[in-house]
């Protein structure tokens, strides 16, 4: 049976079961907070709750205990009593209306109430008097409830407008050309030696190493122009020396070799195989002699060590040093082979066994009776650079490899964006090559093994700078450093096609570069071995019994 509108009670909440009660559509329950749990209970405005037991849950009050409810079925299970009294007795208007308006006071019972009632109808009476009794003090409640309500949609409000005015981080762009971010992890100093060396490698080596690599010319000014920038035997500190961090002489590796990888070996050669074992282990005679001269370029030195039965094991070096006691000089013979520059060097630095089985370095000039340096003939890789035969120890070389693992990378690097470029201006069946997915993924790989190549030998750097590298690691970045490189360029040579082999695209010169790159100062799997000794600590140079 359906209870009348005028029976709606607005926002009660009683001090027994702790309920709201708003009268958005007749003996509907809505919005109810319960007190002692502290929950909201916000069922939708559209849709009646209906009275029904249910379960009690922790935190939550069971439905079937609260007065409100009990009220609400005795309405339902007694109705007569109001449709009774409102058909027969129609003063009671007044008294109903007072109850509806909720001014009924404590005392004010309706005369209607009077009649003859049954227990029941009492207990209904008594409830629902004492819930029209507080309609007014729930109304103050109902209202003050609603003005928190707008304060708190106002301030949501705010809020969500507060967060729209916070911009969100601007998306970080990448730069193929700088993947990693090097440039930001240079010092000032570096940069500029890096960018000042850069420019003449490109304005004063570039147009000339063309015709010097098809002609197998070796320009011996250029050495000279290296010493006016300051460049050869960069990390030294005096005698006319730079001075820099090996970061800085690592650039300029890279930089000489992005043009080519003979340039970049004279260079090596002069810096870490001949002025600095002479800084190392020289007497201050010699430096003060030879150190400063080789600083300008005014004078061109060699390293000899390697010989023609024995590369990958100086150990079983054949040449000999013979000590006069009158004369109290050495005396050298044997031979050394594959040596850069000494068919044009002043000076040579020779490693040979002595009489007492220990292996040291000599110094020999140009004029010495006996020495010849003959150059040798129908090389095609390192055309660019003299390379000849004379007469070797390993401090030296790892200074060598490290100049070598940054140059290698350089030459990768020039492959690189020569084969970009060719695969975009490059059209074939009316697109561009380098659309197609086996070009991208070419240049995706070649641009991981350059950037993280790069972020090794820069980490070496600075590791060699605090004196905290291990040789094991040079080892191991020229390795890498030459491998990648030469996978490199081969993969830019196929990416060219025909015009791959080609000189003017320069590629296929990197490429034979490479490959002698790959096998001078230890070769890729000598550098392997050593690797190996350190993991395992176990040598397999040799097989003992």
């Amino acid at each position: 049976m359906e209870v009348p509108q005028t029976a709606a009670f607005t926002g009660c909440r009683q001090a027994i079961g702790g309920r709201a009660f708003s009268p958005d559509c007749d003996s509907v329950i809505k919005g109810c907070q319960q007190e002692a749990c502290g929950r909201p209970h916000t069922p939708s405005s559209s849709r009646p709750i209906t009275l029904r037991r249910q379960s009690s849950s922790p935190g939550h009050c069971r439905t079937e205990s609260s007065p409100a409810l009990r009220i609400t079925r005795r309405l339902q299970v007694f109705p007569p009593p109001f449709r009774d009294v409102q058909q027969t007795l129609p003063e009671s208007k007044t008294h109903f209306g007072k109850c509806r308006e909720g001014n009924l006071e404590p005392g004010d019972i309706p005369f209607f109430w009077k009649r003859r009632t049954s227990r029941s109808e009492m207990a209904l009476r008594s409830a629902t008097f004492r819930l029209l009794a507080s309609a007014q003090r729930c109304a103050l409640i109902s209202a003050s409830r609603a003005q928190g309500t707008v304060a708190s949609a106002k301030w949501e409000a705010e809020k969500g407008s507060e967060k729209k005015t916070v911009k969100a981080p601007a998306k970080v762009q990448f730069n193929w050309r700088d993947a990693l971010e090097l440039e930001g992890q240079l010092t000032e100093e570096e940069v500029m030696i890096r960018d000042s060396f850069r420019t003449y490698c490109q304005e004063k080596l570039m147009p000339r190493i063309l015709m010097a690599n098809r002609h197998e010319v070796f320009h011996r000014e250029i050495v000279s122009e290296m010493g006016e920038l300051g460049v050869l035997g960069p990390t030294i500190q005096g005698y006319g020396c730079a001075g820099t961090s090996y970061v800085a002489y690592g650039l300029i590796a890279r930089e000489v070799e992005r043009v080519d990888s003979g340039y970049r070996s004279v260079m090596s050669v002069q810096s870490s195989l001949v002025m600095h074992p002479i800084n190392a282990y020289g007497t201050e005679q010699q430096k003060e002699k030879y150190l400063p001269k080789l600083a300008r370029g005014e004078i061109l030195g060699c390293f000899g060590l390697t010989e023609p039965n024995h590369g990958s094991d100086p150990g079983g070096m054949e040449t000999r040093a013979k000590f006069n006691p009158s004369s109290r000089t050495f005396t050298l013979t044997g031979t050394k082979t594959w040596i850069t520059n000494s068919p044009e060097a002043d000076i040579c630095v020779v490693w040979a066994r002595c009489e007492d089985g220990r292996v040291r370095g000599f110094i020999l000039e140009r004029g010495m009776k006996g020495l010849t340096t003959p150059k040798i003939e129908g090389k095609f890789s390192l055309r660019a650079s003299a390379t000849g035969m004379i007469s070797g120890p390993f401090g030296c070389l790892n200074n060598a490899r490290y100049g070598i693992a940054w140059g290698a990378l350089g030459a990768a690097e020039f492959c690189f964006h020569e084969a970009r470029q060719y695969t975009l201006d490059r059209i074939q069946f009316g697109v561009p090559l380098a659309r197609n997915q086996l070009m991208q993924k070419k240049m995706a790989d070649m641009l991981t093994d350059i950037t993280i190549g790069l972020q090794a030998c820069l980490q070496l750097g600075r590791l060699m700078d605090d004196k905290k590298a291990a040789p094991e690691m040079i080892s191991m970045l020229k390795r890498n450093s030459c491998g990648k490189a030469l996978d490199i360029a081969r993969q830019a040579r196929d990416m060219l096609g025909g015009n791959g082999i080609s000189d003017e695209y320069h590629i296929i010169r990197h490429v034979m570069n490479l490959e002698a790159v790959n096998t001078y100062e230890g070769t890729h799997d000598i550098h392997a071995l050593i690797l190996g000794k350190a993991i395992t600590g176990l040598q397999s140079f040799t097989v003992d019994k």
